[in-house]
């Protein structure tokens, strides 16, 4: 008769791991407080939230009144919904959408972009995609197009270009015609859904600040859970193990009082420290600085690059991928001086370093509180889709200022506050030379 080894772990080495399951874990917890806020509702809205397998569209863009969302664009209308396929898979149905452009990238509960149907990948024209869990076994039928989701909670952030305010009754028409259906009520008229409400969900709290204030003990019990469902790749599988050290299993209770003390207490240790070196990735986000733009590393798609991916995470949950939409930011001009409404700047594109995308591009105005900014003509964001006017050399020259630069040079003018800002330059479907940085943004210029 032989007796099993017990490896016994130290606090150190408990510490050690549950730091790094903390940093691996965050995303799948936060997607999954975040799913809870945006579909407590019983039927969908205009504010971005409805229930599971439903979509919710934004009907208008925000204003400089709105300070839900961080950092919002004035390019697209949202199209959002949140999947459960661990029943069955859910069909996405798109109508005609001709030349203008539209992207559903869908997320796994990792934060993952695992597929991204759009003008970029599937054209404009119909289709029906059956998005497929990874439990499911079955067979569909002709004419659906398969999506395999590594996981069952799956995040759609959908997106239809917007021409501006008088193009809204276009694009809601498209909205209006964008379907998910459960497998088997394909074909069938929707149904008219109302979702039981919890009552006991925190709405007020934002889903990070949720996050933040979970004890050990509750962080890893709900991993463990969720992990059971929305299982790890097969490239976790060293980690995952040695979660299991911890009493970390996907579909299995954990029980943080179930270990012995100086475990218990590394674990602790380790949530916190974990926390921790979120919130420095977060702050110090890995990217190139270039002549004041900072352009973001490629977010996305992650490996095993858990630490970005938790940091993109807690500043940026739903980041595109590289292919679909690029977003440099700037805060200061090209000399390295904060950028502030007490000065004048312009943004020079030559005639033949115009943005280079297949889509198209913009820039937008940011306050401190990085909400849009009030100004006398309502201009957020100013771009291609613009009525811009070039030299006569074919350049392209933006003014970007708190105070009109006259009546002949509006058409080009970006409204700056009377203080602090920052830009973001949104490039959508970006060619190739964005992507590898041989095309590069060209600095702002103070000129007065």
């Amino acid at each position: 008769m032989t007796t099993a080894a017990v490896t016994r772990i130290t606090t150190g080495e408990a510490t050690q791991i549950a730091t790094d399951a903390y940093v691996f874990g965050y995303p799948l917890v936060l997607m999954d407080v975040t799913r809870q806020v945006m579909t407590r509702v019983e039927m969908a809205d205009e504010r971005g939230k409805a229930p599971m397998n439903q979509f919710a569209h934004h009907r208008r863009f925000p204003d400089d009144t709105f300070k839900d969302i961080v950092s919002p664009n004035a390019d697209t209308l949202y199209s959002i919904a949140w999947l459960d396929l661990s029943t069955e898979p859910m069909v996405l149905s798109v109508p005609e959408m001709g030349d203008r452009y539209y992207l559903m990238p869908m997320l796994d509960a990792w934060t993952n972009v695992f597929a991204s149907p759009g003008t970029r990948t599937t054209g404009g024209g119909e289709h029906d995609f059956a998005i497929v869990g990874p439990t499911w076994r079955g067979t569909l039928q002709a004419g659906l197009e398969k999506i395999a989701a590594p996981t069952n909670m799956v995040w759609v952030i959908g997106r239809t270009q917007t021409n501006g305010k008088e193009d809204y009754p276009a694009v809601h028409a498209l909205q209006n015609r964008y379907r998910l259906s459960p497998l088997s009520r394909f074909g069938r008229l929707p149904a008219e859904l109302r979702a039981p409400l919890n009552s006991k969900l925190d709405l007020r709290t934002p889903p990070a600040e949720q996050v933040r204030n979970m004890s050990a003990a509750e962080f890893f019990l709900r991993l463990a859970r969720l992990m059971k469902q929305n299982p790890a790749a097969p490239a976790d599988t060293d980690l995952v193990r040695r979660m299991a050290a911890i009493g970390i299993v996907p579909g299995r209770p954990f029980d943080l009082h179930m270990q012995e003390t100086d475990v218990a207490l590394g674990v602790e240790k380790g949530a916190k420290a974990g926390y921790e070196r979120i919130v420095t990735e977060a702050t110090y986000l890995p990217g190139k600085s270039i002549d004041g733009w900072l352009v973001p590393a490629n977010a996305g798609s992650y490996g095993t690059r858990y630490l970005f991916r938790a940091g993109v995470a807690m500043v940026g949950l739903g980041a595109n991928l590289p292919e679909d939409a690029v977003y440099p930011m700037a805060r200061t001009d090209g000399s390295g001086r904060r950028l502030d409404g007490a000065h004048r700047y312009v943004l020079r594109f030559s005639k033949d370093q115009m943005p280079p995308v297949r889509a198209f591009w913009s820039l937008t105005m940011y306050g401190e509180d990085n909400a849009f900014v009030k100004n006398p003509i309502g201009r957020y964001a100013i771009g291609d889709r613009d009525r811009l006017t070039v030299d006569r050399n074919g350049n392209l020259t933006i003014t970007i200022q708190a105070t009109s630069p006259g009546p002949d040079k509006e058409s080009n003018w970006l409204p700056a506050p009377e203080g602090p800002f920052h830009l973001a330059f949104r490039m959508y479907w970006p060619q190739r030379s964005v992507i590898d940085g041989t095309w590069k943004m060209p600095p702002i210029e103070r000129i007065g």
